[in-house]
């Protein structure tokens, strides 16, 4: 009987994610989302775009880079093409993003400081680009937790099923073999056939059947076929070799 080995099982992980987790992800890309959004938005204001039209201009450039890192995840086993162009268009709202919010910064920082804390144009730069990139995180982990969750519920249904389907290749196969489990393998009933044929000096399927079930055995008729198509073969190739000889 042929055995097919049960594919592994991914295990569950030490800790789930709770709804404090999803709302920790939602919280850290909300505060990125509006800190770059307060960038952007004043960006869009100096490139002259007019009235409530700047409130869009965020969500044109950081909606890509969230909606990016969703199409990345869903993508990843694509057609190289669709996978580059992907990535085309998050690299490039992300690096926009990132440029906007550090030129909006180093830009406000050459004008003069309102605090008594003055950065550099470099370390200022560096900061706001934390914002587009917590964004972008947030998005990545809630996917992960996400899936990570929806993988554990499904574990263990599919070891139920798992073991439900080997238990039915088991019964299938014995149907196939004649309704019922046999009770010994093909080696033991060849080997049972091969000494009845021997003791009465004929080889028959009447005979086979009879010193099989003398044993106290069970064998379907398919599998007193296969049994008796060995004990042919090695009948034929036993006259074979003795005609050789002779």
């Amino acid at each position: 009987m042929s055995t097919t080995a049960a594919p592994a099982l991914k295990h569950p992980s030490a800790t789930r994610a709770t709804a404090w987790d999803r709302a920790a992800i939602v919280a850290l890309g909300g505060a990125g989302c509006a800190l770059s959004y307060d960038a952007l938005q004043q960006m869009a204001i100096a490139i002259h775009i007019r009235g409530f039209l700047t409130y869009l201009f965020p969500l044109v450039i950081d909606g890509f880079i969230a909606y990016g890192v969703r199409a990345l995840l869903v993508l990843r086993t694509a057609m190289f093409r669709a996978r580059l162009y992907v990535w085309t268009l998050f690299g490039t709202a992300t690096a926009a993003s990132i440029w906007a919010n550090a030129l909006h910064a180093i830009r406000l920082n050459q004008q003069g400081a309102t605090g008594e804390l003055h950065l550099g144009d470099a370390t200022v730069g560096v900061l706001s680009t934390i914002a587009p990139l917590a964004l972008a995180g947030a998005v990545h982990l809630h996917i992960l937790v996400t899936r990570e969750a929806a993988d554990e519920r499904t574990s263990e249904p599919v070891a139920a099923v798992q073991d439900a389907g080997v238990q039915s290749v088991v019964v299938q196969e014995a149907k196939h073999r004649g309704g019922r489990p046999a009770d010994a393998t093909l080696d033991k009933l060849v080997e049972v056939g091969r000494i009845a044929a021997a003791e009465q000096g004929r080889l028959s399927r009447a005979v086979v059947l009879k010193a099989v079930r003398d044993k106290g055995l069970k064998v379907g008729g398919e599998r007193l076929t296969e049994v008796m198509s060995i004990l042919r073969t090695e009948l034929e190739a036993a006259a074979d070799t003795g005609s050789d000889s002779g």
